[in-house]
Parts: C-alpha cells; structure tokens; sequence
C-alpha cells in the first residue's frame, strides 16, 4: 500500500510504500465484524499470509480508561472523542504501520470511520471530524457491512443479553426508552455513513445473511488484492528479454 494519510502525516511514518494491506470490516455493532475478522483472519493464514487484527479500544496506552471512563456514563462528547483518538494514533503508530512494515496483512475490525460517526452524532461537525482523524492511513479497501436496524437489534440482545448504553445513544438523551433511543441512534449514525460510504469509497455487504455467505462475498472482494500482488511478484522475477 501507498503509506498515504488522509491529510496529515504522522511524524515518523516511513518513506515510501508499505509492504503490508491494510483492510478494514466496518458496521455497526451486530452486523457480524468480529466473527468476519476471524473467518478472514483465517483464510489469509492457510492463503500463508501473516496477519494482524486491530480494533477500538486495544491500546496500551489508554484502553483500560476508557473502558473505566465510560462505566460511569457521564463522558462528554469531546473527551470521549478525543480518548477514541488517542487510542487509535497509540494503535496506528505501534501496531499498525510496523505491521505494514513488515508486510503483514492488517484486518482493522472497524476504523476512523465509526468513531468520526459517533462523533458527529454527538455534535462534532464533519470538518471537525475529518481533521481529527487526518492522519491515518488510507486503507487498501473498506468494507462495511450494512444490516437493517432490527437484525443488529436482535443480534446485539443474543450476543449481551441486552443492550448497551453508548451503543444506544442514551447518552444523548433520545429516548428515555432504551429500545427506542437504539433505533434513533442507528438512524443517525446510519446518516453519516451514507456521507463517508461515498467520500471514503465503502464496499457494502449485506450482513443481513448468514456468516457464510457473508465471508463469501468477503473473500471474493478480497482475493484480488492478493491476486494482483502474487502477479507483479511473478513479473519481478521473470527474466529480462534478451536483446
């Protein structure tokens, strides 16, 4: 991949390409990412590709405050904002690009683009937003997978046994009804990927159909990201045409 950001460069960001890919599973919570990430995560490592999985909230550096942070429901937006940041660039400067580095294939359970999206459901602009995140780097391909509001619904009450406060937007006082308020806080944050699926190139899947089927479709918008890379190696190594 290129080694491109979104604006700014991240100090100490390598010269030139990076040998690695960097794909990212987008969607919101029930839409099926995580069970994705493990299916693909798999299929590239028999594929003898090496793989690490990143996602929200897995650095060092400020993980375990958030998640303390966010137990006592009372995080303002901004410093919520800023935490989720934080937690990313700690992510992307000492996971992620030494991975790519040495060109290993990172899977990106969700990215920038959801926390830009909680975000401006809470009142960031999306100039705002944008700036913020202006330093990642631009992923080789996005996949969100898209599913309706009652499929995540059910899924997340399977999954939990209920529902959560953030990811229902009580927060922002919608609803004093929690069911109700996870309706309006999908409808929102469904808005504003509309925006990014176009400006930031999202591939959509439906994730309203098995995990088979979705890692089929997954994989088949995959493969050729490795099937062009196998073909240039090849044409390295051909030998030069005598004259």
């Amino acid at each position: 991949m290129t080694g491109r950001t979104y604006g700014t460069r991240l100090p100490g960001l390598p010269d030139g390409p990076l040998h690695g890919r960097l794909i990212v599973l987008e969607g919101s919570d029930g839409s099926g990412r995580t069970t994705e990430v493990t299916l693909l995560k798999e299929w590239l490592e028999v594929e003898g590709h090496a793989v690490v999985d990143t996602g929200l909230r897995r650095s060092d550096l400020v993980s375990r405050e958030i998640d303390q942070a966010k137990q006592g429901h009372t995080l303002a937006a901004t410093t919520l904002a800023l935490l989720y940041a934080a937690d990313f660039a700690d992510q992307l400067e000492n996971k992620i690009i030494p991975a790519l580095s040495a060109g290993a294939t990172v899977l990106a359970d969700r990215y920038i683009y959801t926390l830009m999206a909680r975000a401006i459901v809470r009142g960031a602009t999306r100039e705002y937003a944008r700036e913020l995140y202006s330093f990642a780097l631009r992923p080789e391909i996005v996949l969100f997978l898209d599913a309706r509001a009652e499929i995540l619904l059910h899924r997340s009450i399977s999954k939990y046994g209920s529902l959560d406060y953030w990811e229902s937007g009580m927060d922002l006082s919608l609803s004093r009804d929690l069911f109700e308020s996870f309706f309006l806080y999908q409808e929102r944050l469904s808005k504003e990927f509309e925006w990014m699926a176009k400006e930031y190139r999202f591939e959509r899947v439906d994730a309203n159909r098995t995990p088979d089927q979705v890692h089929a479709d997954v994989r088949s918008r995959v493969a050729p990201l490795y099937a062009a890379g196998a073909k240039a190696a090849r044409s390295s190594r051909r030998p030069a045409a005598s004259a």
